[in-house]
């Protein structure tokens, strides 16, 4: 049996226990109790095990942005959102891998209409993992690609049926320049059984993402599997596909941090209105004036970082409902907006961390966890504050490089 029709069959017997009328975000709200019990489980595992992957599967996790004529649901970018930071809110591992399993019509969208319309043939709960770090090769032969290289951070691989691996064309033993100075690259799709799935994902956080290497070795993609990440318009008609898709992993990415910051704050709030007591402290934590000040601001913070990302979520989805074309501007900002609350989310977490005291970095403390993974998070080039700098230079009527992918 393949993993797919494992996943079938496991979403199956999901779905019997799923109403029709169910929501994805309530489905994911009362799963999130389970996924909470289950987070040592899948921290150890370094994976999302595939039953919860099924359950999340047929509560509708991964059929958010399929377009409604392929059997998706078509969800406003702010629907998606909550149900995002809902799922990291019960487990930060398990919101950032269905957060990245969901953007796979995002990027499959890109493809040729009649290779999409193929892969969405048996339903709308397609799985797609890799990475779009253009660490490959992709030499040109007759009617595709022989693509080689080993790509890093592929989170979700062990549960994907389709890898999306970003390469750079090779003409001549030389990479393929375009007008501008670019290299020329593709990003190949291939089924998961032409991959090699290499253990390497033993990192500080985010453990239970199973964000493992992907490789492979000379292997024929056809170009209708081939999609360019940068100048490619969609070839499939949704609001979603309107936004440039690496603007969409920004905000998603933002989207889990809130879910950890939040469920962060909620975690120091149960210690201190319990019997929590700094040592040689005279009163409980709660009754600190110190603490409450920073409890305050805490919250506040989070409420402003919620605020600003669907501010800017919701005017971009209104810009795609009329497919707007988004300037380097737009972008720039969309990207500092995910820099900004990932920020924004750090401190509500540290502040978390820190109150807790000696309690915090036991292993049974979830804010250590929380800690760790929302500095993993950090890492990711998407939400970097070189974003920061980009808005600046537009603002102040200078050229970006014409290399910038924005």
């Amino acid at each position: 049996m393949t993993l797919a029709d494992t996943l079938l069959k496991l979403t199956a017997n999901a779905e019997s226990r799923t109403t029709p009328s169910s929501s994805t975000l309530q489905r994911v709200r009362e799963l999130t109790p389970a996924i909470r019990q289950r987070s040592d489980e899948i921290e150890n595992a370094r994976r999302i095990p595939l039953d919860l992957v099924a359950e999340l599967r047929s509560a509708g996790c991964f059929r958010m942005h399929v377009p409604l004529a392929y059997g998706g649901d078509d969800l406003a970018l702010t629907e998606a959102l909550e149900i995002v930071e809902q799922l990291a809110y019960a487990d930060g591992s398990t919101g950032w891998t269905i957060m990245i399993g969901c953007h796979t019509p995002v990027l499959f969208g890109l493809l040729p209409k009649s290779t999409f319309e193929a892969i969405y043939a048996r339903g709308p709960d397609v799985i797609g993992a890799g990475s779009l770090a253009p660490k490959g090769q992709a030499v040109p032969v007759d009617g595709g690609y022989r693509v080689s290289g080993q790509w890093s951070f592929a989170s979700g691989c062990q549960h994907a049926e389709w890898i999306v691996a970003h390469a750079t064309v090779i003409d001549h033993g030389e990479p393929r320049l375009l007008p501008g100075g670019m290299p020329d690259m593709v990003v190949a799709v291939l089924p998961v059984s032409d991959v090699e799935i290499i253990d390497t994902w033993r990192v500080a956080g985010m453990l239970g993402t199973g964000s493992h290497d992907v490789r492979v070795e000379d292997t024929y993609c056809p170009a209708e599997r081939t999609f360019r990440l940068f100048g490619s318009a969609p070839s499939v008609d949704a609001a979603i596909l309107a936004i440039p898709p690496l603007l969409v992993t920004a905000i998603h990415q933002a989207a889990v941090a809130l879910g950890v910051a939040r469920a962060a704050l909620d975690d120091i709030t149960d210690l201190a209105r319990g019997a929590k007591r700094r040592l040689f402290a005279v009163n409980r934590l709660a009754q600190s004036a110190v603490f409450q000040d920073e409890l305050g601001r805490a919250d506040t913070t989070l409420r402003a970082a919620r605020a600003l990302l669907h501010a800017d979520a919701g005017a971009a989805w209104d810009k795609a409902i009329r497919r707007e074309a988004f300037s380097p501007l737009d972008g720039a900002r969309l990207r500092a907006t995910a820099a900004q609350v990932m920020r924004m989310a750090i401190q509500v977490v540290d502040m978390a961390y820190t109150a807790g005291g000696g309690t915090s970095i036991y292993a049974s403390s979830p804010l250590q966890r929380r800690l760790r993974d929302i500095h993993v998070q950090s890492q990711h080039i998407a939400v970097s504050r070189d974003a920061f700098g980009v808005v600046g230079t537009l603002l102040a009527g200078e050229q970006l490089d014409p290399r910038h992918p924005l």
